[in-house]
């Protein structure tokens, strides 16, 4: 069956449903993809959004971050106030040659991601590493005082 151009949107929410458990979702609720005319929104406009995991150890709170192609000095690490930004570029290489392309998944260009740190770090006690396309950072968690009973006089 051939596909209308418009049934990309479809295509859209079908997979954003498929990664929803139904928790997430009720039977009611589909999720409706913004019908936007190219002419609305620019690419340039967003940065791609990065996608990250972060997870705590008894000692430390990990972000990480798949960054495949991207080299250490593309990217921007920085952190204030408990807000960690991580941005960088994905260049696709040279394809200034290519007249026609038949399919583009991949996405290249500027990305960041902006981030509340979900419990309190030592922001100077910070280990970033780039290994196998994967960036890890990983701080030194604030260890938190047990409340004190106050008496009640």
């Amino acid at each position: 069956m051939a596909r209308k151009q418009n049934d990309d949107l479809l295509i859209e929410d079908e997979l954003a449903a498929a990664f929803l458990n139904d928790d997430d979702l009720s039977q009611s609720q589909v999720p409706q993809a913004p019908v936007m005319d190219d002419a609305d929104v620019a690419e340039d406009d967003f940065p791609g959004q990065l996608a990250v995991d972060v997870y705590e150890t008894t000692e430390r709170l990990v972000v990480k971050a798949r960054t495949a192609g991207v080299n250490k000095e593309e990217l921007d690490v920085s952190i204030s106030d408990g807000i960690l930004t991580i941005s960088g570029t994905l260049s696709s290489g040279d394809d200034t040659d290519a007249i026609n392309w038949h399919i583009q998944e991949c996405y290249w260009g500027e990305f960041s991601r902006t981030l509340a740190l979900p419990v309190a770090v030592k922001e100077d006690e910070v280990e970033a590493v780039l290994k196998d396309g994967v960036l890890t950072i990983s701080f030194t968690k604030v260890k938190q005082e047990q409340a004190k009973k106050i008496q009640v006089l």
